[in-house]
């Protein structure tokens, strides 16, 4: 029997204040699904992602990513903070560092190459990208698609066995969305395991395998594409669809 990638059972998470973030969360992701989890601002779905990957801790539930627990074991953590990559909606590229350095850097330190190793594979990460030209340029000099792409190779990098999304394109300006959504939709038909958190409903139908929909914390809905946007069940998937669409 095939075992989930990323299981997730009744995570929660709330922070000062009393505010509840995420509310008994579950969830089965299989190897080589798109999952896209989309919702209102504030309805816990970047804590949910933030939580896969140990950069928040939740207060409640489990995490066991390819057989491995997220607990408190820091063998546990550290192992899967370099399993489930990230990538963010600022791109936190660091600044003072070339793109071939910024990919060669979780590398040398995660993954313990060679830098001729790593410079390899840098470079075609970056052609995969379409932008391989730009490897000795420093962020500041590329656009804001140019920088979203670099941050997705440099995930990449370390070959994760999950690859998380935060409104990957929600920083960016209209005509620089489709460079890095065509991006994503080559690592879909690639076989990546991805959960994505986005507003782009298109892509959403294209490419994922399912869809959840939260609202305050919990999940109001989930199926397939077709059955969330055509036949949405629930009176606020409804409503936030209609609003969108």
């Amino acid at each position: 029997m095939n075992v989930p990638i990323l299981q997730i059972d009744r995570i929660s998470k709330s922070f000062p204040g009393g505010v509840q973030a995420v509310k008994d969360f579950s969830a089965q992701i299989e190897r080589g699904q798109v999952v896209v989890i989309m919702g209102p601002s504030g309805s816990g779905k970047s804590t949910v992602l933030r939580c896969l990957n140990g950069l928040e801790i939740a207060d409640g539930g489990s995490i066991v990513v390819s057989g491995v627990p997220l607990d408190g074991q820091k063998k546990n953590r550290l192992w899967i903070r370099t399993e489930v990559g990230m990538v963010f909606q600022s791109f936190n590229l660091f600044p003072h560092l070339t793109v071939l350095d910024n990919l060669n850097l979780a590398q040398v330190r995660v993954r313990k190459v060679t830098s001729a190793q790593s410079t390899a594979r840098s470079l075609e990460l970056l052609s995969r990208v379409g932008i391989e030209d730009k490897a000795p340029y420093f962020p500041a000099q590329l656009s804001g698609g140019q920088q979203q792409r670099v941050a997705i190779a440099r995930a990449l990098a370390i070959d994760p066995k999950v690859l998380l999304f935060d409104e990957p394109t929600s920083a960016l300006d209209p005509e620089m969305i489709n460079e890095v959504l065509d991006v994503m939709k080559d690592l879909a038909r690639s076989g990546m395991t991805m959960v994505v958190v986005t507003h782009e409903m298109g892509f959403a139908r294209e490419v994922s395998d399912r869809v959840v929909f939260m609202d305050e914390g919990r999940i109001v809905e989930t199926g397939t594409p077709r059955e969330v946007f055509d036949c949405p069940r629930e009176q606020r998937t409804q409503r936030f669809l209609s609003q969108i669409l």
